[in-house]
């Protein structure tokens, strides 16, 4: 009980994942099922769907803009100020992370920031690097996806198709791409405009409730 406690949020948020795929991939085979037999082919079963370029497409297109934001967000608020907002940090305080060789030494410091200078401006960066690379691993995967499941829909109708690296100038890649970008970019510009006046009790992403509006930070 204790270690769900501890880990509650990863668990629920975890829980949510799964359940949520697993309903955008049963709607998904019945959306194809449908879709088959309304041009008369043969149905796909319910495990070859879940190896279609349709369906891993759509999977890999919505965790690209995701990533996309996760990885902006986290680099541009280390830059970056919005005045009042708890999504920003206060340009009044001090550096957080200054001289890290230093604090290298303090008591329960990860290992690696006394591995050298290298080794600590890796590190340093390691969240938004391991956020981008996941960004670009979703993105080559919805582009390969996306040109498999256009190649099949171009020999469908006796069309040539484009090869996989000619698919990457197509409009269809980057209406897809976009029309997710520009969501996420949305929310996230939401947020940190709400957080200055709004509040959510309790939440880490909010300040305090009785915070004034000029107040930075959480």
């Amino acid at each position: 009980m204790r270690l769900f406690r501890n880990n509650s949020l990863t668990v629920v948020l975890l829980l949510l994942f799964g359940a949520t795929i697993v309903g955008q991939w049963l709607t998904g085979w019945h959306v194809a099922t449908a879709d088959a037999s309304h041009h008369g082919r043969a149905a796909m079963s319910l495990m070859n769907y879940t190896q279609s370029p349709e369906f891993l497409s759509s999977v890999f297109e919505n965790w690209e803009s995701e990533f996309l934001q996760m990885s902006a967000y986290v680099v541009l608020t280390a830059m970056l100020i919005q005045r009042g907002s708890s999504e920003s940090k206060d340009p009044d305080s001090p550096p957080r992370d200054a001289d890290l060789a230093a604090q290298a030494s303090k008591p329960g410091a990860p290992a690696i920031l006394r591995k050298g200078r290298l080794a600590r401006a890796l590190y340093a960066r390691s969240l938004g690097i391991a956020l981008f690379l996941l960004f670009l691993f979703s993105f080559v995967m919805h582009w390969t996806q996306s040109a498999r499941a256009a190649a099949i829909e171009a020999k469908e109708h006796g069309e040539a198709a484009l090869s996989t690296i000619a698919y990457l100038g197509d409009p269809q890649l980057w209406f897809e791409s976009f029309q997710n970008w520009q969501s996420e970019f949305l929310s996230t510009a939401v947020l940190v405009l709400l957080s200055i006046f709004l509040r959510q009790k309790e939440s880490p992403e909010s300040k305090a409730v009785a915070a004034s509006h000029a107040h930075t930070g959480d």
